[in-house]
């Protein structure tokens, strides 16, 4: 996961107010930052990218690791040193710290970084324009961190504002699995479901807007109430909406009807983010993931008999408390059989409060190091085998934007792959044939194609 400064937006004239947000972590708190400016654009408040001059400024954070939590930290003494040069030169600038950081600490927030203003849970962002006033007059609480998310969903409004041709929608938030390692539960609360009919209405208004492909967030979002097949289905039919995706799954929860979407749904695109963790049936019931490696494997199975060509992802997390040398290997194995097209890893950290914090057999720091150097090279050397083998193929490519070199334009693959070529900007935000001339690890190069070759 890196950090990201959500994109200036256009707004009609010069705001009233100018407001910076970064986001840090998951594409959920991408999906946060962009519905806090639709809260605020309202107020007057337009979007800059830097934070100096700002009159709002929004810290978006995320709590899976504890660096990430010291970054805020840290990026808030320099955001202080900017909020004292603004009121020295007569201004004001107000500091939030919005997200899970801010549902778990709050409290200590205020307490370790005085110069932040207000404090709001990720389930709590619809209420920054009262908590900015209240912040304002000085007075009342400047701490709002709830679960109440059908209340945040009510409250948002209706009308996003998008700059681009693709766009994240959250359709369910929170997590009741309880993995041992995880502090969602906690920040973002138990599982809980939009509306079906909100969502598709969401949707429809992306869609005309521009929007052509959808990601469908949630913590754990094939548990979608209404059954998430069910809401596929039903977002596949919106004219204009050619490309869905979603993230994160997990495996409990993917089912035979969300599997039989992907043999059936061409707008559901050929790529899977399934979290397996490790591949230690040990390791996985210390964590309590509720599934085997065992039956990982087979599930895999089943959505490539659906889907040939699905690309998966997945996540791993190596010194875990107790992983030995055999637990470890027991993962490689388990990659290789898989063979993933993309991934994320990381070492074990603790997070306070999480049950996995106190176990027994905490593993060494170089051990961890040198067990994720292992983990990484297999897992690049895999991506790498992937994107080769697109290379001499044809495929759909939307495009998003325009690339660093003069000419170059780039968008996205069916299979996630970023995809770099030389075309007219008029192509941006359409869907085109590219027939794959290169691969490196992290994207593929390619030329115009006048059509489809057969898969």
């Amino acid at each position: 996961m890196t950090d990201t400064t959500t994109a200036q937006a256009a707004v009609e004239g010069a705001p009233l107010k100018r407001l910076f947000i970064k986001t840090y972590g998951c594409q959920m708190n991408v999906y946060d930052s962009e519905r806090m400016a639709d809260v605020l654009r309202p107020l007057g408040y337009g979007m800059v990218d830097d934070p100096e001059g700002a009159d709002l400024v929004v810290l978006n954070t995320c709590h899976i690791r504890e660096k990430a939590t010291e970054k805020v930290y840290s990026e808030l003494g320099q955001i202080k040193l900017m909020k004292n040069r603004k009121a020295e030169a007569g201004g004001q600038m107000t500091i939030a710290v919005a997200g899970c950081v801010a549902q778990a600490e709050g409290k200590e927030i205020m307490h370790r970084q005085p110069a932040v203003d207000l404090v709001v849970g990720p389930q709590a962002y619809h209420q920054l324009p009262e908590l900015i006033a209240r912040a304002h007059r000085h007075s009342g609480e400047r701490l709002s961190a709830d679960f109440a998310a059908d209340e945040k969903f009510d409250a948002l409004p209706a009308e996003r504002h998008v700059t681009g041709v693709t766009a994240f929608l959250t359709v369910q938030e929170g997590c009741d699995k309880f993995c041992t390692f995880c502090v969602v539960p906690y920040t973002r609360g138990g599982e809980w479901s939009r509306p079906m009919d909100t969502i598709v209405a969401e949707a429809q208004g992306l869609a005309d807007k521009g929007v052509r492909e959808v990601t469908l967030l949630g913590q754990n979002v094939n548990a979608y109430e209404g059954g998430l097949a069910n809401l596929v289905r039903r977002l596949a039919k919106i004219d204009g909406l050619d490309r869905i995706r979603y993230t994160t799954s997990h495996p409990a929860d993917m089912d035979e009807a969300l599997i039989e979407a992907h043999g059936e749904l061409p707008e559901l695109m050929p790529y899977l983010h399934l979290p397996v963790q490790s591949g230690s049936d040990k390791i996985l019931k210390a964590m309590n993931r509720a599934h085997t490696a065992e039956s990982y494997l087979r599930l895999v199975e089943k959505i490539r008999a659906a889907r040939p060509d699905i690309a998966m992802s997945g996540d791993f997390i190596v010194g875990f408390p107790g992983e030995r040398d055999g637990d470890f290997e027991a993962t490689l194995n388990l990659i290789r059989e898989v063979r993933y097209a993309a991934a994320f890893s990381f070492k074990y950290s603790k997070r306070p409060g999480t049950p996995a914090s106190a176990m027994p057999g905490q593993v060494a720091e170089e051990v961890k190091e040198e067990r994720l150097a292992r983990l990484l090279a297999l897992l690049d050397e895999q991506t790498i085998g992937f994107n080769n083998r697109v290379v001499g193929r044809t495929v759909p490519v939307l495009f998003e934007r325009k690339g660093r070199h003069l000419g170059q334009i780039v968008g996205r693959s069916p299979y996630l792959n970023g995809v770099h070529c030389e075309g007219p900007e008029q192509l941006i935000g359409q869907i085109v044939p590219v027939k794959i001339t290169g691969a490196s690890k992290n994207s593929l190069a390619g030329v115009l194609a006048p059509v489809l070759e057969p898969a």
